[in-house]
């Protein structure tokens, strides 16, 4: 087998970013090249996982600092929207996003011709929720194969009998499928219409109303285990549609720090890059467990400093940062954001979770978690003490949820979705 160069372009977030890593990592062990495109905000990140990076920038270019107070003012003046359900973020949260969305891709035309044609690449593997032109017109031109992963929901790809993507509703519930739709495509009608005049312009066709993206001719990767996905009116086509069950990362190994009642159930609390920034929750958190039967390591992200080590309780740990992985597999519980790689990891290793979501496709899979009893969710603000503590101790003794959790560790770890990812690729490289 010749060695081909594969280019990975993922969303500039840690999610669609880890996963494509996992990806990334097995294709390199069956011999093929593989770089990223990078927004300015993710350099560094594939490059301390040993890939080379090229910069695509995706906003007008920043400094640190600027990008820095960008970030900041953004979670601080959403946070009041995170306690919203998934119907009120379409007017504010949900919007700004599909706004910075369709700037992004058009900031990003001015880069990714020249850089394209600079890596020349086999393959383009992208990892978003947009359509990039100029990644389709270097595939078509060069005759190469593009594929589309989907790192988020399966709803991503939509389906009349399943609930719209970031809607978190119910399986069954059509009345709250239309309501979601029509708010949805009410609200974003005209950055939709921003965005097809930007595709016409390059070339494009534009998209049907709420379209910002189009499934890949070649292949199209679904994250979602079997054992979650839904039952579809249209079954998608296993030629070029492909369940991955999960797709977990290799990290360094992690051991367990030595703190307070080593005999009791340890837990992980994740809440993500963005969530991390709701440092009134997480210290909220912290008091109540630090009153339970349990130990804790706590993922603060950026916000280490305003956790000084005297207010930190005997049972928990914090830090800026996790190898995520290798933490989950030896927990006992995890609590997390509903973000997809925590989502998939937790069943990968058949681990108990409460999901605490707050925007995007956390409502989703908090509520996809709970219906299929491989979990629990819970809102992230209007709980008690005790029903924290309840939630917790039906996580380590419920016997259904860890039966389900087990079964569907099995298949998924068995299926080993980044290797299944890198077969696909391989094959579609002849």
């Amino acid at each position: 087998m010749s060695e081909k160069t594969i280019a990975f372009f993922p969303e500039a977030a840690f999610g669609p970013a880890l996963n494509s890593v996992g990806i990334a990592q097995a294709c390199e062990q069956i011999g093929h090249k593989v770089v990223f495109l990078t927004d300015p905000g993710m350099v560094g990140v594939y490059q301390s996982y040993g890939f080379i990076e090229y910069t695509v920038n995706m906003s007008e270019p920043m400094s640190p600092e600027e990008m820095s107070k960008y970030w900041s003012e953004f979670i601080n003046g959403h946070i009041p929207n995170f306690d919203l359900s998934p119907f009120q973020q379409i007017d504010n949260y949900v919007k700004e996003c599909w706004e910075a969305i369709v700037e992004t891709a058009i900031w990003a035309q001015k880069d990714l011709p020249s850089i394209l044609d600079k890596i020349q690449p086999d393959l383009v593997c992208i990892d978003n929720v947009i359509l990039f032109p100029a990644i389709k017109t270097f595939a078509e031109a060069h005759e190469i194969p593009w594929v589309r992963i989907i790192s988020c929901s399966e709803n991503e790809i939509s389906d009349p009998d399943i609930p719209p993507h970031l809607s978190g509703c119910p399986e069954n519930d059509k009345a709250c499928f239309a309501k979601y739709d029509e708010k949805f495509l009410d609200v974003i009608s005209p950055i939709h219409q921003k965005f097809n005049d930007f595709l016409i312009c390059n070339g494009e066709k534009p998209y049907p109303p709420g379209q910002f993206f189009e499934t890949s001719p070649h292949l199209n990767l679904l994250l979602y285990p079997e054992a979650v996905k839904f039952q579809r009116r249209h079954q998608l086509d296993p030629l070029i549609f492909q369940y991955l069950e999960g797709c977990v990362r290799e990290e360094a190994p992690y051991d367990i720090p030595e703190f307070g009642r080593s005999e009791h159930p340890l837990l992980y609390v994740s809440f993500g890059s963005l969530g991390a920034g709701d440092t009134s929750l997480i210290r909220r958190l912290i008091s109540v467990i630090s009153r339970l039967p349990v130990r804790a390591l706590f993922n603060v992200g950026d916000y280490r400093d305003q956790y000084p080590e005297s207010e930190i309780p005997e049972n928990v740990h914090i830090d800026s940062w996790y190898p995520q992985p290798s933490v989950i597999e030896q927990v006992d519980v995890v609590i997390h954001h509903g973000g997809n790689n925590s989502f998939n990891e937790c069943l990968y290793f058949g681990k108990p979770a409460l999901i605490m979501p707050y925007v995007w496709d956390g409502h989703d899979n908090a509520q996809r978690i709970a219906e299929t009893k491989h979990g629990l969710q819970l809102h992230r603000k209007h709980w008690s003490d005790d029903e924290l503590a309840q939630c917790i101790d039906r996580l380590l003794g419920d016997t259904t949820i860890n039966a389900n959790l087990q079964a569907t560790s099995r298949l998924m770890q068995k299926q080993h979705g980044s290797s299944k990812a890198a077969r696909l690729i391989n094959a579609l490289l002849g």
